[in-house]
């Protein structure tokens, strides 16, 4: 009789970069491979005949806080500066003792997406970037013994999205109340010619959606009656500016985003009702050339 494997809840995911535990993730999908399958015609037969073509190996999603080994940031921080590099290590799972279960192994990754989550003042749940990872080789296997390292879950630090810093040169930030989330890419582009290996093609940076308080949109409407109404929109009219990440105590910086040559395309004004007195807001759109991502452990 065969023997059944006792299921088990996943709930633990350890990341390592050549074997050293870069920490714990806080969610993890994807990764699968998958074969082209491929159907010829050939002969008299009813039959359609049926073969797999080339290996495929899907990206991996993962989410994490700002707990994690430096690497991991860095790796960030040099993707955004085209100073691209590929990392290869595993994601093993664990159960709720930390006892290792299984592993995925990934060759040559490339981080082919980056999202920042949305920064809202109201908001109470723990923020977390959204890392696409696209590897050259995925393997699975079993894994056993206890996942330990240096960064551990009882070390993870409290990112909340209502505790962030908003700075653009000549503006008014201090009534900013969300920024969406925003994602930057990292095209990929493969040469059939030879060497198969993804390259990396064009870096594309998002544009801003900022919110904020009516009361505090002078200085806003200001930039934009002069940048888009009247046409004063050369280099030397945009701006640059920061969104900081910040501790629970609002003094500690976590982690910053630099923006460089920003201009507004876009100023609306949120729907008022008569009678009624919420806080009236205003939202602006603005384009970025470039993004620099830094991480300040503390």
């Amino acid at each position: 009789m065969a023997t059944i494997g006792r299921p088990y809840v996943s709930g633990n995911y350890m990341l390592n970069f050549a074997g050293i535990p870069v920490g714990f993730v806080k969610s993890v999908v994807g990764g699968g491979v998958t074969a082209e399958v491929i159907c010829e015609d050939a002969g008299p037969s009813y039959f359609t005949k049926k073969h797999l073509g080339q290996v495929k190996y899907e990206e991996f999603t993962i989410r994490i806080g700002l707990s994690m080994n430096k690497a991991i940031y860095d790796w960030i921080a040099a993707s955004w500066q085209m100073n691209y590099s590929r990392k290869s290590g595993s994601i093993i799972s664990a159960d709720y003792k930390l006892e290792a279960r299984s592993e995925r192994q990934f060759s040559n990754a490339l981080i082919t997406e980056t999202t920042i989550p949305a920064m809202e003042g109201s908001a109470k749940e723990p923020a977390y970037l959204t890392l696409k990872l696209q590897p050259e080789l995925v393997q699975y296997k079993k894994a056993a013994g206890k996942v330990v390292g240096d960064v551990g879950k009882a070390d993870q630090k409290l990112w909340l999205p209502s505790n962030f810093r908003l700075d653009i040169a000549g503006l008014d930030c201090t009534k900013v109340n969300k920024i969406d989330a925003f994602t930057v890419k990292q095209t990929l582009a493969t040469d059939n010619v030879g060497d198969v290996r993804a390259k990396p093609g064009r870096l594309n940076f998002p544009n801003l959606k900022v919110s904020l308080s009516e009361a505090g949109a002078q200085t806003w409407v200001d930039w934009h009656n002069d940048f888009v109404i009247q046409g004063n929109n050369g280099e030397s009219a945009e701006k640059n500016g920061s969104l900081a990440f910040l501790s629970p105590n609002r003094a500690t910086e976590l982690g910053r985003i630099n923006f460089f040559n920003l201009g507004i395309f876009k100023l609306g004004f949120d729907e008022s009702e008569a009678a009624t007195d919420p806080i009236k807001r205003v939202t602006a759109e603005l384009y970025c050339e470039r993004m620099d991502f830094h991480y300040a452990p503390v």
